[in-house]
């Protein structure tokens, strides 16, 4: 088996969004004045730098009629033009099953730009996309081929809970509740810039929810990169007496030793990893026993090929693998993975940060039913097939 072209397609979302409120979700902006910013871009908040509404789509094509999927949500158009420009040419002709080596061909010929964001995204979906290839090849499912099924189900947390007012929170809180979901995950709204009101603010979201699911239900808070270390040293006394299972990415991903000074607090378990690129910064992450639960993302780590690296060497360090953002290429890791007791779930809502894409473009993701999701032993490789139909509503870039 050849493989004979390798097609990337940008699409981009042009139906109706839902427009985040005021202090949506916490994030790396929070900490500058952006009064300036936003007079010259137009742009109205903080959070329109981490939203997305476009998606990278990648089919690698062979000589046998078989095609891999593959795809990326990080900065999709520079990612199309990295595989385009970079990896396509050295991938075709190649034979796909030779995994590792091609992985290893596209780190190293890459290596002094792509190590890390758009070029190690690029060579997730590439290497996401040949691991669809060979499941079909084989006719197995990809976690069959990563060790096969350690789960009857995989347990998953929904996933939102973005800050709103308290009352839209709690029957938020209430429905995943209802639906039998045994964890779920809310955003923290304000920062470092918002002082000691923005503080109790926060605490007041997290009261919200777990006045709401009660204690036999896991909570858990995200404040993605929003916080400094000092904020987050004075927040967590506060949040202390909830019983959050995890804080999720407290401070910048480049501070390494601000989660190291986080973890050592040992008041609350520490989360990250989303942002983390290949086994080496990850180990670089567990060496330094920075975090209580890793999340990496199959999609921008290094794809399977990595993740499944990264399972067995986080499990030797006795630190959980729960993967950011669900999905099938994550759900086959975990599925694979005793180190891996649950994935995250974005529930299916309308278009609002980008997170929720996926259901659009795609068929085939599982559906939660009962707060957990399974996957198919009789679909070979990831199971995911392209909605052609749906992709009507999104801008096409090829």
């Amino acid at each position: 088996m050849i493989i004979t072209d390798i097609r990337t397609r940008v699409v981009e979302w042009r139906g109706r969004t839902v427009p985040p409120q005021p202090h949506f979700c916490t994030n790396p902006i929070d900490v500058l004045q952006l009064d300036d910013m936003r007079q010259r871009s137009g742009t109205a908040d903080a959070m329109a730098s981490f939203r997305f509404h476009g998606w990278l789509i990648v089919e690698v094509f062979t000589d046998s009629g078989l095609v891999g999927l593959g795809e990326a949500a990080l900065a999709p158009r520079l990612t199309k033009q990295a595989i385009d420009l970079y990896l396509k040419p050295i991938l075709v002709g190649a034979n796909p099953q030779d995994i590792e080596y091609l992985w290893q061909l596209m780190y190293r010929w890459t290596m002094a730009f792509g190590r890390k964001g758009v070029g190690m995204t690029a060579i997730s979906a590439v290497d996401i996309a040949l691991w669809d290839l060979l499941g079909k090849a084989t006719g197995q499912p990809v976690f069959r081929l990563l060790g096969g099924r350690t789960k009857k189900r995989i347990p998953v947390y929904a996933s939102r809970l973005y800050s709103q007012p308290l009352d839209a929170l709690a029957a938020e809180a209430k429905l995943y509740k209802d639906a039998g979901y045994a964890a779920m995950k809310l955003r923290f709204g304000w920062g470092p810039a918002d002082g000691a009101a923005g503080m109790h603010k926060n605490v007041d979201l997290v009261r919200t929810v777990r006045d709401v699911v009660g204690d036999a239900v896991d909570v858990m808070a995200d404040a993605y990169m929003g916080w400094t270390l000092d904020y987050a040293r004075r927040m967590i006394p506060l949040l202390e007496r909830f019983n959050l299972r995890w804080l999720e990415e407290p401070v910048i991903p480049d501070d390494l030793g601000g989660y190291v000074e986080l973890k050592k607090l040992g008041r609350i378990p520490i989360a990250g990893g989303e942002h983390a690129f290949t086994q080496f910064e990850v180990r670089d992450l567990l060496e330094a026993r920075a975090v209580d639960y890793l999340q990496i993302d199959t999609n921008r780590v290094g794809g399977i090929t990595q993740a499944r690296k990264i399972s067995a060497l986080a499990e030797s360090f006795g630190v959980p693998v729960v993967p950011h953002a669900g999905q099938m290429h994550n759900y086959h890791v975990v599925m694979a993975s005793v180190n891996s007791p649950m994935a995250e779930y974005f529930p299916p809502v309308d278009v609002e940060v980008g997170n929720e894409l996926f259901w659009y473009i795609f068929e085939g993701e599982p559906v939660a039913e009962h707060g957990s999701i399974d996957l198919r032993d009789d679909l070979p490789g990831l199971g995911l097939a392209i909605n052609e139909r749906a992709l009507d509503q999104f801008a096409v870039i090829e």
